[in-house]
């Protein structure tokens, strides 16, 4: 059963009887995160006085949070931990939109246009944020590598359920299903098993999101960003230009309105949305493995497995002969019961999930990746199953001349 149809599962889960509050101390060290230079505004403005008052706070400063920024134009920001210190900085750094994954269980839920919606805005999405990087010139800054990404298949369910998708997708006449091309087990393409392929990009995803940011304070010189800067609560505010009340242990914030891009704690300031009919927290798992094969026997290609479950590309290396590092993720398939869900602790590892994403690739690489070796860095990556950032920030928007207002409590969430 593929990722997504598993995913409905949670939703019949018993929800925690309480909000699950604010990222705990001492997260597990991420490849993305914690590599040396990776984060050079870890501590921006931790240590500056609060923007006392502004049109619009945007909390959470990942690649949802920035984005607003950099789309309004005018920002000024705030965070609990460091930028991307969330899910941003701690994913798998897949930059591909899914062609047809998942389409027949979009379009049995919600109808063909629906589904045609849900994969339009992805290809969207890549596309925009592609574009953008090459505009600017960012290629090499974010690691951008386009190629491909490749679905391996290794028995008759993966195969046919794959095919349902791809059949129900090509009928509905979704965008780009024309680029798929289908692989044989014969085929030199990197494994010993059947796949599908379609043009697909993976990045550095905190120094996307850094350029990103340092792109909007260019358009906005008022844009600023508060680290270390966790939004305790929201309140209406008592009196005052301004209608909120953003309080956090460094003092207040007023604004006008609020966006939330807190990813799996936007309960914690918005109450109403735990449990299943809100956001249900998910908890990942990602390693950095050296490969035993070179570069040029494993291609710049991605690759997914196991109907999504599991994920991975190699990092760019110097030359076609080092051994790059893999960026491979997923395994909640094998965490257990409740596949993680309502856990929101990333200081420590699901011992299942370990022992999955290790054994996972040599038997079905041989020779290109060593049995027992064992990673160069593990992680957490929290997800939500309904998107922003896991540790809470705030960008506060400076707007002449707004006029309209936010009804919503405690303002929009993305």
């Amino acid at each position: 059963m593929s990722a997504i149809h598993n995913a409905k599962a949670i939703f019949d889960l018993s929800a925690p009887p309480h909000t699950l509050g604010l990222p705990v101390p001492h997260s597990t060290h991420s490849f993305w995160i914690n590599s040396p230079g990776a984060n050079p505004l870890a501590k921006e403005g931790s240590e500056d006085d609060l923007t006392p008052d502004s049109d619009i706070c945007i909390i959470g400063s990942g690649i949802t949070g920035v984005s607003a920024a950099y789309h309004l134009a005018r920002s000024l920001a705030a965070e609990e931990d460091v930028p991307c210190s969330g899910a941003t900085g701690r994913n798998g750094g897949h930059l591909t939109a899914e062609i047809f994954d998942n389409f027949v269980f979009r379009e049995s839920n919600y109808g063909p246009d629906e589904a045609k919606k849900a994969h339009k805005l992805e290809i969207h999405t890549e596309r925009e944020l592609v574009r953008l990087i090459k505009a600017e010139g960012w290629e090499e800054i974010v690691d951008l590598v386009s190629n491909h990404r490749v679905g391996l298949l290794v028995n008759t369910k993966e195969m046919q359920a794959t095919k349902a998708d791809y059949d129900a997708a090509k009928a509905a006449q979704a965008d780009l299903i024309e680029n798929v091309e289908w692989l044989t087990e014969e085929e030199e393409y990197g494994s010993s098993y059947p796949a599908y392929r379609h043009p697909g990009n993976n990045v550095w995803p905190l120094k996307l999101v850094t350029q990103l940011y340092k792109l909007a304070k260019k358009l906005n010189p008022n844009l600023n960003l508060h680290t270390n800067t966790p939004v305790k609560s929201i309140s209406l505010s008592a009196a005052g230009p301004h209608r909120w009340t953003l309080s956090t242990p460094r003092g207040n914030i007023q604004c006008s309105y609020v966006i939330h891009a807190t990813n799996a704690y936007a309960s914690h300031l918005l109450p109403h949305l735990h449990g299943p009919k809100g956001i249900i927290q998910t908890r990942g798992q990602a390693i950095a493995l050296r490969s035993a094969a070179p570069s040029a026997e494993l291609t710049q290609d991605a690759w997914v497995g196991t109907l999504g479950w599991k994920y991975w590309f190699p990092r760019p290396v110097s030359s076609p002969k080092d051994r790059p590092l893999i960026i491979f993720g997923g395994g909640r398939d094998e965490s257990g019961p409740g596949l993680e869900s309502y856990i929101v602790d990333d200081s420590t590892l699901n011992p299942n999930v370990s022992r999955a994403l290790r054994k996972y690739l040599p038997p079905l690489f041989p020779g290109k990746y060593e049995e027992g070796r064992e990673p160069e860095m593990e992680w957490i990556p929290l997800k939500h199953r309904v998107w922003g950032t896991t540790k809470v920030n705030i960008l506060v928007l400076d707007i002449p001349g707004m006029g309209c207002r936010v009804d919503m409590p405690g303002g929009p969430i993305f």
